[in-house]
């Protein structure tokens, strides 16, 4: 289970950057369209790259979503030696190993996305897909065309099981709103409490308005350099102490990985790798950022990974307390939904900013350690980022 132990410390987040994503979604909902997803990508690379006090010469990695890699390079004015296309966490990943094998020492991982303006439809009658990511369109026949749909049977069976209650469940999405008010980056503000939240319609019951992420145009850049290089680029260096990764691909399309696992036996075998790798456990984290396209993701992420036993999500939440004030910051941003949804590319900037020292929201003494976990179409992964130096 440590196979991948070379990575540990192999390389390190030197710069961040993104676009402004509340004035965006201003334009957008008037009839705007600021950028195509090459612009907004455009526009955060340079930010990072600022930070870093780097230019685009000096990159000689790329990896790119949402866009074609060739042409992100040839309007980027980056000519890498190595490159490749992936999602947030794979990217992270993808980006150590190159590093590791000396493909490239210096890389930009760039995504840019028009999804709003563009009017991208991730369920109803158009939605996009087909592909295992979003096998649930292949359900459209019996009227399931939407991941709202799939992650509203999720946690209609979690709750029978557990006893859980819409409260519980609550308690995700108003502890992230409490993040977002102090966050200039958060498209959404406006203060919302429990009883709000059980007020709000539901939209695939059991899940309300604001367990839903929002769908909003952005971008997001983040440079990462091999260690030793890292530490002659700047002293704010934040490093990738660990990685893992475990699929759940029997009977994927079938939807069993989530409607009946929950994702939790791979849960299990990424926290394994990714907390053996570090020599720490969920105890040690100062800060956990969770892909929160739906607010049960939270819940499953909680339990699968060992911050509290399954089934008992709800009352760990409210004895620790996630929000503001509480003793295990969850999303302190805001994650998908209030502060931005970058389909997890923005919870890693709240790793690094947490970890500087930099986050807008209430800061911890001694922030050591910031774990972020996905599971996203049965694929669970998780990055375990160090304390600036």
């Amino acid at each position: 289970m440590t196979r991948n132990r070379t990575l540990h410390n192999v390389a390190s987040v030197v710069g961040i950057g993104h676009t402004d994503w509340p004035a965006d979604y201003t334009r957008v909902r008037g009839g705007e369209k600021p950028f195509d997803s090459y612009g907004y990508g455009a526009v955060a690379l340079k930010r990072a790259l600022d930070d870093a006090c780097m230019k685009a010469a000096d990159i000689d990695g790329l990896v790119v979503s949402h866009m074609a890699y060739e042409r992100a390079g040839e309007l980027y004015g980056i000519s890498p030696r190595w490159g490749s296309t992936a999602g947030a966490i794979d990217a992270v990943m993808q980006a150590c190993m190159a590093i590791q094998s000396g493909l490239a020492e210096v890389v930009a991982l760039v995504y840019g996305n028009d999804q709003r303006s563009a009017k991208v439809q991730y369920g109803g009658p158009a939605a996009m897909g087909g592909d295992m990511m979003l096998s649930y369109v292949y359900y459209a026949p019996w009227g399931m065309t939407s991941q709202g749909a799939l992650y509203a049977l999720m946690h209609q069976r979690y709750m029978a099981l557990h006893g859980a209650t819409s409260a519980d469940l609550g308690q995700v999405a108003v502890a992230q709103r409490a993040w977002a008010i102090n966050n200039p980056a958060a498209v959404m503000k406006k203060p919302l409490t429990l009883e709000d939240y059980l007020a709000a319609e539901f939209v695939a019951e059991p899940l309300r308005l604001f367990d839903y992420c929002m769908i909003n145009d952005g971008g997001v850049a983040i440079i990462i350099a091999e260690a030793e290089r890292a530490a002659q680029i700047t002293s704010r260096q934040v490093p990738i102490v660990s990685v893992g990764r475990a699929d759940m691909n029997e009977e994927a399309t079938s939807l069993r990985p989530r409607l009946i696992d929950f994702y939790h036996p791979a849960h299990q075998l990424a926290a394994k790798q990714v907390y053996d790798m570090a020599g720490l456990g969920p105890g040690d984290m100062d800060g956990v950022l969770i892909y929160d396209s739906f607010s049960c993701h939270v819940i499953y992420a909680l339990e699968g990974f060992g911050f509290c036993n399954i089934g008992e999500a709800g009352a760990f939440m409210r004895e620790t307390g996630i929000g503001p004030g509480g003793r295990l910051p969850v999303n302190s941003h805001g994650g998908h939904l209030s502060e931005s949804y970058m389909q997890g590319w923005a919870h890693q900037l709240e790793a690094v900013r947490r970890l500087r020292g930099e986050s807008p929201g209430p800061q911890y003494d001694r922030c050591r350690h910031v774990q972020y976990i996905s599971d996203v179409g049965g694929k669970v992964a998780s990055i375990i980022y160090g304390a600036a130096r």
